[in-house]
């Protein structure tokens, strides 16, 4: 039987600090997906569930992107997969009687962990202006509200509409046709508070904004580096991937300043071997500092070309672009720099070397490690350098691999969401659909935010996610959703953005990955784009949490109708009925999805065409590989202050919460502490065990003041610290962003920490 959902909100304030551990998965995983599954859905509903995730006929794991292999076992779930999925096919409800219980006041002094705690959201809500209390409302009321505010604007760039990554290609699709045929491009997405500085690189050097390998090249290559990404917490299944290619031959580097217990060891849960004594993975630790991932990658590539033979000579002269630029900055790449950007001994660098030129075919990995810096992009451009100069993109084994986060955020992008389209995509969109879409860039995260704080944007629409939540500088992000005129969040549960609201807000709700959408035509398949570009079909099983709830291209259709009423001649009822006459459309005006239906219709689906990849041709602006020569960046940190990363707990999904343990960093009971080297803590004072607030230092001058923090001496890199999101997003300034991509630097935030109240 499931368990009901916490009354009140457990203390954190005094979490409990144990070893960190050195091994990721085995039984301890195992015991732990189970116990949270069963609190949230019992025993029966577990195992129906679980057994369906990720499975050819089954549904795509509303969790991570990493992609399935072509053979899957009969359990083809991670722990922190089986979370998400705990968590929306849970028998909790949040009907309307809990909202005449909780005014939005109470909610908003509620942690995440509790909101997301009380289960699923049964009917659509509306809290009206200077209301109390969100109160029951049709979806017919629902959807004139939003026109009327949407009518009452003075222009359609007034409006934004956001989309988390969970959203299937078919809604992503309606949805910013939705948005286009109302004037606007005002599409700002996860992306940008996450890979965005991978795409703006990738696509300025090989020509697609999107990682260049398949599972199999993993499995093939003799190297794979890993940088600034932690798989074991964040995409478990990769270290099935990561296994299997230390089983063939591959050494591992990894590249980070806090080691992690999954790539340390893994304890496979799915072999008794693996179970008992696991494989180790990484073969060498670059304990590299914050920010100094550009720098390494420079001086490699010094090192690279100072060697004999170590250049692929006839894949640069016959593939690239700019070369003789970049060589002259490599060969002025300083060992002693570089030793200062990161920290490393140069011992441990020519340790890299001798593994880099040992390799035929090496992959690079990486994360929000790399792309949530000022120096992001060109930071992802020098390894995109380093892979080109030994032939490393277009080979078998070999390439880019960008591991993206929520499950479909790499197709919301393919479907159009993107507030600064290409113009042909834009040209397919018009001859499809008969209207002329707006040409002018629109509005990113960031500079929604900003427009929303100055009064330029006055209704926000959220296809999922968290926005409160996951956005920067939570104080004026939080301010600035409150000058909107209307907030609506397509939610299948709680969250932090439900209770900071516009004058007026709606909450609607939606089915879950795992249920059932019925639908005029029949029952009904969505799509998803894994993070290596492979699409297949999602059919949801379980019965709806409510006959209320409105699938995410039901919701887009019908708001569409009434919006746009009878100027337009989009068949937007018959999308609604038929996702498949979705896809038809997009057949014709997305590239790689020709046949759209027919190709889901083979198990495992299909792998969307990648020119670097497949044909060594690279669509950039000079029909070659770019290589790069910017300067080579770090964060200068003054003396007496630290440089804080923020991060994920082990029970956490992006800004959901599942339980309050961190179980491989040895954290228990709490979210508010803060990581430390012990000598770092002891030149600020700091022992184990006492309390600081964070406070970070701006340009602008502003306190920005995290307080309440557990100090805890762990082994990160010296000058760098590490602490959770989004009880940390508080402290990173709206305007420290990544060159290029507009990226919050969540990864580089200059800290002092004083000595706090609670202490």
């Amino acid at each position: 039987m499931a368990s009901k959902p916490p009354k009140g909100d457990p203390v954190q304030d005094a979490p409990q600090v144990a070893e960190a551990q050195h091994a990721a998965a085995g039984l301890p995983a195992i015991g732990h997906t189970l116990r949270m599954a069963q609190q949230q859905m019992g025993v029966r509903r577990t195992a129906l569930t679980l057994l369906r995730v990720n499975q050819k006929d089954g549904f795509d794991c509303p969790g991570c992107a990493w992609p399935e292999p072509d053979h899957r076992h009969k359990a083809e779930f991670c722990e922190n997969g089986a979370k998400a999925v705990a968590e929306e096919a849970t028998l909790r409800r949040v009907t309307p009687d809990f909202f005449a219980a909780h005014p939005v006041t109470d909610l908003a002094t509620r942690s995440g962990y509790w909101l997301g705690q009380q289960g699923r959201i049964t009917h659509p809500m509306y809290l009206a202006e200077d209301a109390e209390r969100y109160e029951p409302v049709s979806w017919e009321r629902a959807f004139d509200i939003i026109a009327e505010e949407i009518a009452a604007l003075d222009s359609p760039d007034e409006s934004v509409f956001y989309t988390s990554g969970r959203t299937s290609n078919e809604a992503a699709f309606l949805y910013q046709l939705f948005a286009r045929e109302l004037g606007t491009n005002n599409l700002p997405d996860c992306s940008n508070m996450c890979h965005e500085s991978s795409g703006s690189a990738l696509t300025e050097t090989i020509g697609v904004g999107k990682g260049s390998v398949l599972l199999e090249d993993l499995h093939k290559s003799d190297l794979i580096i890993v940088a600034g990404q932690n798989p074991g917490t964040n995409h478990p299944r990769m270290l099935s991937a990561l296994e299997k290619a230390k089983n063939n031959g591959a050494k591992i580097i990894t590249v980070n300043p806090l080691p992690e217990a999954g790539l340390e060891r893994f304890k496979n849960p799915q072999t008794a071997q693996g179970m008992l004594k696991g494989t180790a993975l990484t073969d060498l630790f670059l304990q590299i500092r914050l920010g100094g991932d550009q720098a390494l990658f420079r001086l490699l590539n010094k090192l690279i070309l100072e060697t004999e033979g170590a250049v692929d000579e006839e894949f640069v002269r016959e593939h690239t672009h700019g070369y003789e630029e970049f060589v002259r900055a490599a060969r002025d790449a300083d060992w002693d720099e570089t030793l200062r950007a990161t920290g490393l001994t140069r011992d441990r660098i020519e340790d890299a070397l001798r593994m880099v030129l040992a390799s035929k075919r090496t992959v690079v990995c990486w994360a929000m490690g790399l792309t949530q810096h000022k120096h992001a992009v060109p930071t992802i451009r020098e390894v995109v350098n380093f892979l080109l100069l030994r032939g490393n993109i277009g080979r078998t084994g070999a390439g880019v691999c960008p591991v993206r986060g929520h499950s479909n955020v790499q197709g919301d992008r393919t479907m159009g969401i993107f507030e600064r389209p290409a113009p042909a995509f834009l040209d397919a969109l018009e001859k499809e659909f008969g209207f002329a879409p707006p040409r002018h860039h629109g509005l990113d995260v960031v500079r929604a935010i900003k427009a929303l704080r100055d009064g330029d944007a006055k209704v926000f629409f959220a296809m999922g996610g968290n926005f409160v939540a996951a956005s920067p500088d939570t104080d004026v992000t939080e301010a600035a959703m409150r000058r909107a005129r209307l907030t609506v969040h397509v939610s299948t549960k709680l969250n932090r953005s439900h209770a900071v609201t516009g004058a007026r807000a709606l909450i609607l709700p939606t089915l879950g990955r795992t249920e059932r959408d019925l639908q005029g035509s029949g029952e009904q398949v969505v799509t998803v784009e894994d993070s290596m570009g492979m699409v297949h079909a999602s059919r949801g099983r379980l019965e709806p949490a409510s006959d209320q709830l409105l699938s995410e291209p039901a919701i887009v259709c019908r708001l569409a109708r009434r919006v746009l009423g009878s100027a337009s001649r989009t068949p937007w009822e018959e999308f609604e009925k038929d996702y498949a006459t979705v896809r038809d459309r997009i057949a014709r005006v997305v590239p790689g999805f020709e046949d759209f239906n027919a190709k889901i219709a083979r198990p495992g689906g299909f792998t969307l065409p990648h020119a670097p990849r497949d044909e060594r041709r690279f669509p950039t602006a000079t029909g070659k590989a770019n290589f790069t020569a910017a300067p080579v960046e770090y964060p200068a940190v003054p003396k007496g202050r630290l440089l804080l990363q923020t991060l994920r707990s082990h029970d956490q999904y992006n800004t959901t919460i599942y339980g309050l343990d961190d179980r491989y960093r040895g954290i228990k009971n709490g979210r508010r502490v803060v990581l430390i080297h012990p000598d770092d803590a002891a030149d600020l004072g700091l022992a184990d065990g006492t309390y600081a607030d964070l406070v970070s230092e701006w340009q602008d001058g502003i306190e920005r003041r995290a307080p309440g923090f557990r100090v805890v001496h762990y082994p990160t890199a010296r000058g760098c610290a590490a602490a959770y999101y989004p009880e940390t997003n508080v402290l990173v300034p709206l305007d420290a962003t990544a060159d290029t991509s507009n990226t919050p630097a969540s990864k580089s935030v200059v800290v002092r920490l004083e000595q706090s109240a609670i202490d």
